[in-house]
């Protein structure tokens, strides 16, 4: 490795925390909804509403933390809230080992990992902006989006594979000691981190948890650039549902089949998160952004499409593939071009509103796309989200204007 890409140690235990974490959390990948179902015999509308009610709470509980994190120091918070996430999971498989697990336990637990969640993003985005040179940025959010999709790819097969053998509370265990491990691995850097600038009121008033979302509208670049996200981000997992449907029920694809046309086309993932730097470098940053924005959109439709047998699973495979190796580039550029459009001092404000924004909307548009399935069968659904999805390029901003980043 060029010593250019070597961001340094205290960088290198982040890595390593976030990768332990994302790992934990795609070997539980499916773990609620198996636990309703098996074990707490729910039907469709409750498995339904787990997905969908535990992250809008999430999200909704979430708003005030922004604010908070903003003059906090943000190793601690980091900390902190991968603790809760321990605690919080680690109730499950105790109820589950007393006989007292509910339905509304699943449902408590899933807002406050989704709120952590939240939080646990806000407080890393302003931290890593303190942590590293602004042109470094870049190779870091690249890292950790390979990363992601590496433990996409590895993740769901292990785990499915421990569920088999020792069920899906088991692998809610491993994801707790997952976040266990990962605040172990952030206490272990060490370092100094400036303190954040003190704010001009004792106590947080009503209007500052509008903070985030007002620095957002203020500025057109990353106004349009959220409602790119939230849109895009929304549809495609609001078709997820419907997708599994389609597969697994009307055309009768085997669920390796179904794990496989997901798990394997993440490999254009990594391939992509590798190649958004030198892709920056070669086309400049804003030219990377709108090209890989647009032409993600341009794959979901071809969903509607999908048939049986082989050929239908190749499809699947290979509209997968160019969407996630599209996002692979697009995402790390979208990280970092946010941060450097963002003064510091306002990051986990607006990073907090950023994910509470797009967690609200995927939440919703999937509640609003499970009652279109239900009308309008789940193909026409996937196929009028296809369809939707080829607008979004038109929210991706402009060359933009000057302003503070720092």
């Amino acid at each position: 490795m060029r010593s250019g890409h070597r961001l340094g140690r205290r960088f290198g235990w982040l890595w390593g925390a976030y990768g332990t974490s994302a790992l934990g959390t795609w070997l539980a990948f499916g773990a609620f909804p198996l636990i309703a179902i098996q074990v707490l015999h729910a039907g469709p509308a409750e498995v339904a509403a787990l997905s969908c009610v535990g992250a809008l709470v999430g999200a909704v509980v979430a708003v005030p933390l922004g604010p908070w994190v903003e003059f906090r120091r943000k190793r601690q918070v980091l900390i902190a809230m991968d603790l809760v996430r321990f605690a919080a999971l680690l109730t499950i498989p105790t109820a589950f080992a007393l006989g007292v697990l509910t339905l509304l336990q699943l449902l408590l637990v899933s807002a406050i990992v989704a709120a952590a969640d939240i939080t646990f993003r806000a407080a890393s985005g302003a931290y890593l902006k303190t942590l590293l040179r602004a042109e470094d940025l870049l190779v870091a959010n690249a890292r950790f989006e390979s990363t992601a999709w590496t433990t996409t790819i590895i993740g769901p097969p292990l785990g499915g594979a421990a569920i088999g053998l020792l069920g899906p509370v088991a692998t809610v265990v491993a994801d707790a000691v997952s976040y266990l491990l990962s605040a172990l691995g952030i206490g272990a850097m060490g370092g100094h981190e400036p303190r954040p600038r003190r704010r001009e009121a004792a106590r947080m008033r009503a209007g500052d948890l509008l903070d985030g979302w007002r620095y957002i509208l203020a500025d057109a670049t990353l106004r349009r650039l959220l409602f790119n996200t939230a849109w895009f981000n929304g549809l495609v997992m609001a078709t997820q549902p419907l997708l599994a449907v389609l597969m697994l029920g009307h055309l009768g694809f085997a669920p390796w089949q179904y794990g496989l046309a997901f798990a394997a086309p993440s490999i254009g993932g990594l391939l992509g998160s590798r190649l958004a730097r030198p892709l920056v470098t070669w086309f400049g940053q804003h030219q990377v952004l709108v090209v890989a924005g647009a032409l993600r959109a341009l794959w979901p439709v071809g969903l509607a499409f999908l048939g049986p047998g082989t050929g239908g699973l190749l499809l699947v495979m290979g509209v997968e593939l160019g969407l996630i190796f599209c996002c692979g580039v697009f995402n790390p550029v979208c990280a970092t071009y946010r941060l450097e459009r963002t003064a510091t001092h306002r990051v986990a404000r607006v990073l907090s509103a950023w994910a509470v924004t797009t967690k609200a909307s995927t939440a919703l548009l999937t509640a609003v796309w499970g009652v279109l399935g239900g009308l309008l069968g789940p193909r026409t659904a996937i196929g009028l989200a296809g369809v939707l999805l080829l607008a979004t390029p038109l929210l991706l901003p402009g060359r933009p204007s000057l302003r503070a980043g720092v």
